[in-house]
């Protein structure tokens, strides 16, 4: 097997960072080194997005809108209970139940911390019954410091990883997708003009790309992100998987519709001809639950034809995920080929 060209570097730096929705800086900051020298123009706009325009050569290209989103879930310290020990709240959709005992850095020092509770010789039989709410929880820094304040972000001590064919890391949700931006601004389509839209607070109301689309105004929009694998062993095997019904090792995952969007049936008719004729394995995300910024930026202006495409992920949302080498490779393959095949009758037909 030839060994990948995929930029893990570069993902490593990206999910070692911290970057939790509304202080994304972290993030911004390696997205910008990078960038600068590909683009023809960048810029940062009032909420933070990083904005930018790789033009292409010739005629009537189509401007193509390429999002994908710097922050992360995480925590937001509010209230300093003692001197290094913090109560906090989530930002972003987190289930408490993965919280207890999970080491955590705080701001931009990365300080280290641990979410504490009371270990089981202080509780007792109907406490243990009980999901601890997250505000009985706190961050511990261990230490007497003042470098840690209210309003300071806060997120899990999670470091790369390689694992054989997979990469188990924090935020791959969404830093698969930025990775994958950055690739494609370095070996970007002539076709087409690029705009790059490095989005921020999605975890939190896609806040970031309902700007960026009525800023870029774009004529069509693809959206990267990463979604639930939902592949694991069930108690009842003979139940059906319907349920996002995304899996590992299969592919990039095309969204036909979920809880905002219903994908322009012309890209999703792009992306899976383009897909079987350059032999790339993709699967549809099964519709239902969810969302990506595509949920605002169709909506942007007169209307923008759009549809996501995602790197299968399992445990999204929690101190770690994991996804599949290959499924991410595939997923940059399929959208290179699929802007390579992009031209303005695409849109001559309704939708």
């Amino acid at each position: 097997m030839p060994k990948s060209k995929m930029p893990f570097a570069l993902l490593e730096r990206l999910t070692n960072a911290v970057a939790v929705s509304g202080d994304e800086g972290e993030v911004r900051k390696i997205v910008l080194k990078e960038i600068k020298p590909l683009v023809d123009e960048v810029k940062i706009d009032a909420l933070g997005n990083v904005l930018a325009e790789k033009r292409g050569r010739g005629k009537k290209r189509l401007r193509v809108m390429i999002a994908a989103h710097m922050d992360e879930v995480g925590f937001m310290l509010v209230h300093k209970a003692e001197e290094g020990i913090f109560q906090f709240e989530t930002v972003g959709g987190i289930d408490p139940r993965h919280l207890v005992g999970k080491p955590v850095w705080v701001g931009k020092d990365h300080l280290p911390g641990v979410i504490g509770a009371k270990p089981i010789h202080l509780t007792d039989a109907d406490e243990r019954e009980r999901k601890i709410p997250v505000e009985s929880l706190r961050i511990d820094l261990g230490l007497k410091t003042g470098k840690a304040k209210v309003g300071d972000r806060a997120t899990f001590a999670t470091k790369f990883l390689r694992i054989g064919p997979s990469i188990r890391a924090k935020a791959l949700d969404d830093r698969l997708g930025v990775a994958t931006l950055i690739s494609i601004l370095k070996n970007p389509p002539p076709n087409v003009d690029i705009l790059a839209a490095f989005t921020v607070q999605e975890e939190v109301g896609l806040r970031g790309a309902r700007v960026a689309a009525y800023a870029m105004n774009p004529d069509v929009a693809f959206v990267l992100d990463a979604t639930p694998a939902y592949d694991m062993p069930m108690y009842d095997k003979e139940k059906e998987n319907a349920r996002y019904n995304t899996r590992l090792d299969a592919g990039p995952a095309i969204y036909v519709a979920d809880n905002a969007t219903l994908s322009d049936p012309r890209l999703i008719r792009l992306l899976t001809e383009t897909a079987a004729e350059e032999k790339i394995p993709y699967q549809i995300r099964q519709p239902g639950g969810g969302g990506t910024d595509a949920g605002v930026i169709h909506r942007a202006r007169a209307g923008i034809p759009s549809v996501s495409v995602s790197v299968p992920t399992r445990y999204l949302h929690t101190a770690m995920s994991l996804c599949r080498v290959k499924d991410w490779e595939n997923t940059l393959r399929l959208l290179d080929a699929s802007l390579k095949r992009l031209t303005p009758r695409l849109l001559e037909n309704p939708r």
